[in-house]
């Protein structure tokens, strides 16, 4: 938050005195002023949210069979992007009570976490959400030898009433573990969209692709670009994304998201994303 980069600034020691860090999980206040999460729910995320292999080949999206190589989605249409990375399961998972914690305590959810993380405020989340992410793919990322990174843009009255854009966010705290810039400029938003439920795969795919747009060519030396957003669903918005910086002239896309909605246990998250 805002006010804790401020304290930050004067020292670690101020900030976690003052505004101590909440845990990306339970939402509580984190004891050990060194951590990012309570011990205990990093290692109920670990069990119950992480997304391990089988994954889909391109996107990242959690499978649920071993003989699967691709999900429905990236099955079904076509796919620009050159590759993905999806770090956490979005839908609730049907769990028993959790002993030594509040009673609905089970109830919380990595989907949850990014409504906190996305809507009020929670920005210091993105340490923890990108500390995961190295922790369980920094091969992988340095394998892409990106050029740059790119956040997926919200329009600005979003920007205007959320006073962020945490895909940025994300980009900024990735960029800063990894050495590799962030081009927040390339890449716009140029038109809002409607609520896209009652959509078609073609329709989604089509309104959202118009709703972006490039500022110009990309820079000679942007060969691999990734481009990060907090929540993946259907790939409609990554691939109109990717669509337009290959347009650009960049040549390989990657896709890097925090969770993804399509779950083992079947629930699904609100499709209308941005």
């Amino acid at each position: 938050m805002i006010v804790r980069e401020l304290l930050n600034a004067a020292g670690q020691e101020l900030a976690d005195l003052l505004y101590p860090r909440r845990c990306p999980f339970c939402h509580e206040i984190i004891p050990d002023f060194d951590a990012l999460i309570c011990p205990d729910c990093r290692q109920f995320v670990r069990t119950h949210y992480l997304i391990r292999e089988p994954v889909c080949k391109r996107c990242g999206k959690a499978l649920t069979s071993m003989e699967t190589e691709y999900c429905q989605d990236c099955m079904s249409h076509r796919r620009s992007f050159d590759g993905g990375i999806s770090l956490f399961l979005y839908g609730t998972r049907h769990l028993p009570p959790v002993a030594g914690r509040k009673p609905g305590y089970e109830k919380n959810s990595m989907g949850k976490s990014m409504v906190y993380f996305k809507y009020h405020n929670a920005r210091d989340y993105a340490d923890y959400y990108i500390a995961e992410l190295l922790h369980y793919h920094k091969d992988q990322i340095r394998a892409m030898h990106a050029d740059v990174i790119i956040p997926v843009p919200v329009h600005n009255s979003r920007l205007r009433l959320r006073g962020y854009n945490q895909a940025g966010i994300l980009a900024d705290k990735l960029s800063r573990k990894t050495g590799i810039p962030v081009d927040k400029g390339l890449l716009i938003r140029t038109r809002k969209t409607a609520p896209m439920k009652e959509l078609g795969d073609a329709d989604r795919l089509r309104n959202l692709t118009a709703a972006f747009s490039v500022t110009g060519s990309a820079p000679e030396h942007y060969y691999t670009a990734i481009l990060i957003d907090d929540i993946y669903t259907t790939g409609a918005t990554m691939e109109a994304c990717t669509r337009k910086l290959k347009e650009a002239g960049i040549r390989k896309v990657y896709c890097i998201s925090i969770c993804s909605g399509q779950v083992p246990d079947g629930t699904k998250p609100d499709m209308n994303q941005d």
